[in-house]
């Protein structure tokens, strides 16, 4: 299945109600797996982000609908890169060497 990365930042709504934070955390985990989807992980972090998520949907489009729904509820703000595993980068890597990097840039923010 495809993995995603997603950084989130609270927006104000999100950070005036952080202590509802692990279940909206809870509530996430369900809604992932409503989409056949799933959170590996979930960082708190320092920096210009606030929290990251790495997932696995079974389609761009399952994780584009998980991320915008919960970018709906006006907690967070979410910016998701698609990630791609060890193996495909070294499948791919020859054709960087013809011409540049081969694959399309995607960016689903919400």
């Amino acid at each position: 299945m495809p993995h995603f990365v997603t950084l989130v930042r609270y927006t104000q709504q999100g950070i005036s109600k952080i202590k509802e934070s692990p279940s909206r955390l809870d509530a996430a985990k369900k809604a992932a797996e409503k989409e056949g989807g799933k959170i590996q992980a979930w960082y708190l972090t320092m920096g210009h982000y606030d929290a990251v998520l790495i997932t696995e949907f079974p389609s761009d489009e399952a994780c584009a609908k998980f991320t915008l729904s919960a970018g709906a509820l006006g907690n967070i703000s979410t910016e998701t890169l698609k990630a791609f595993p060890k193996q495909t980068i070294a499948r791919l890597s020859v054709h960087s060497l013809n011409g540049g990097w081969p694959l399309n840039r995607r960016v689903i923010r919400s």
